[in-house]
C-alpha cells in the first residue's frame, strides 16, 4: 500500500501567483488546469478543497481587489470602464459583484472606505496545511448499484460551510421504515459545475428502493461502479479540517498520480456503523468511480 501524507508535491505550489499575472487575461478552468498540469475536473475538485471556493470564484475576488486598489490609486476612473477592464458585462453587474465583496459600492469605496481587512477575505498565499494520513488501498473496489436517501441541498463556496446541518437532519430521523439494517452513512456528491464549485450533497443513509422516508428526505441511486478506495484516518480533532486537507491530497495528488480516469457517477465518504468522529483512529473511506 502507498501512503501519502499532506503536503508531499504541491500542483498549487506558484499556481497563485500565475494567477495573479493573468487577471487581464481570458481565465478559464481549462486554462487554469492546463498550468497546474491537472485535468479540469481534478483540478476544480483540488482547489476548491484546498482554497475554500471554487477557482473562478476566486479569480473574480482577486479581479475586483485589485479594482478596489485602483478606486484608490486612480481618482478619474471611469466605473464603466474598470467594470470592463475587470471582465464585466455592464457597469451594473461590476457594482453588484463588488457590493457583494465589500458591503459598499464602489462609488462609496473610492470615497473613503476602508481597503485593508478585506485582503484576508481572498488571500493569494495557500497557508498551512494539515498533515492528515491518506491511503490508497489496494485494487479497486466493485459495488452493484444501491439507494441511499437524506436530506440533500446543492451547495456553493457561500454555503458549503453548511453541510453539517444535513447531517444533522439526518442523525435526528434515524431509524425509520425502510432503513438498511446496517447504519452506515454516506455523504455523496454528484453534479459538480467546475466553473463555479457548485454541487449535489447528500447526507444519507442506505435505504430499500421505494421506500417511505422522513419529510425532507429523497431517494439516491447510486449504480454500480469499480471505486478507487481512499482510506482517511483522523487524529481525533476537528473532523472538517482534515476532510478538507485529505480531499486536497486525494484529488490533486493520489488520483492523478495513480493514472485513474474518474468516471462520470457519484463519490461518497462511506462512514461505517462503528464511526466515532471524535476518536483518534476512526477511518473515512472515500470511494471515487473510476473507469476499471
Amino acid at each position: 500500500m502507498d501512503r501519502l501524507t499532506f503536503p508531499a508535491l504541491d500542483p498549487l505550489a506558484g499556481l497563485i501567483g500565475w494567477i495573479e499575472t493573468q487577471l487581464d487575461e481570458a481565465l478559464t478552468v481549462e486554462r487554469i488546469a492546463a498550468q497546474a498540469g491537472l485535468s479540469p475536473y481534478h483540478f476544480s475538485r483540488l482547489f476548491t478543497a484546498r482554497m475554500g471556493r471554487s477557482v473562478m470564484a476566486y479569480v473574480r475576488a482577486r479581479r475586483l481587489l485589485r479594482a478596489a486598489r485602483r478606486l484608490c490609486d486612480e481618482p478619474g476612473l471611469r466605473l464603466v470602464d474598470l467594470a470592463f477592464d475587470c471582465g464585466f458585462e455592464s457597469q451594473e453587474a461590476f457594482t453588484r459583484a463588488f457590493k457583494r465583496v465589500f458591503g459598499v459600492s464602489p462609488g462609496r469605496f473610492r470615497a473613503g472606505f476602508a481597503l485593508i481587512p478585506f485582503e484576508g477575505d481572498c488571500p493569494m498565499t495557500l497557508g498551512s496545511a494539515l498533515a492528515v494520513p491518506v491511503v490508497l488501498l489496494p485494487g479497486l473496489t466493485r459495488l452493484d448499484a444501491f439507494s441511499i436517501a437524506g436530506p440533500t441541498r446543492r451547495f456553493d463556496d457561500a454555503s458549503r460551510s453548511e453541510i453539517p446541518q444535513l447531517w444533522s437532519a439526518l442523525m435526528r430521523a434515524l431509524p425509520f421504515d425502510g432503513q438498511s439494517p446496517s447504519w452506515t452513512t454516506y455523504g455523496a456528491v454528484w453534479g459538480v459545475d467546475r466553473e463555479e464549485g457548485s454541487f449535489d450533497y447528500m447526507a444519507g443513509v442506505g435505504v430499500k428502493p421505494g421506500s417511505a422516508l422522513p419529510r425532507g428526505f429523497v431517494e439516491k441511486r447510486i449504480p454500480a461502479a469499480s471505486y478507487a478506495v481512499f482510506r482517511i484516518t483522523l487524529d481525533g480533532s476537528a473532523v472538517h479540517p482534515q476532510i478538507k486537507a485529505a480531499m486536497a491530497a486525494i484529488w490533486g495528488e493520489l488520483i492523478p498520480a495513480a493514472g485513474f480516469r474518474v468516471a462520470d457517477s457519484p463519490d461518497f465518504e462511506r462512514y461505517d456503523d462503528r464511526f466515532e468522529p471524535m476518536r483518534a483512529g476512526a477511518v473515512i473511506d472515500f470511494h471515487v468511480p473510476v473507469d476499471a
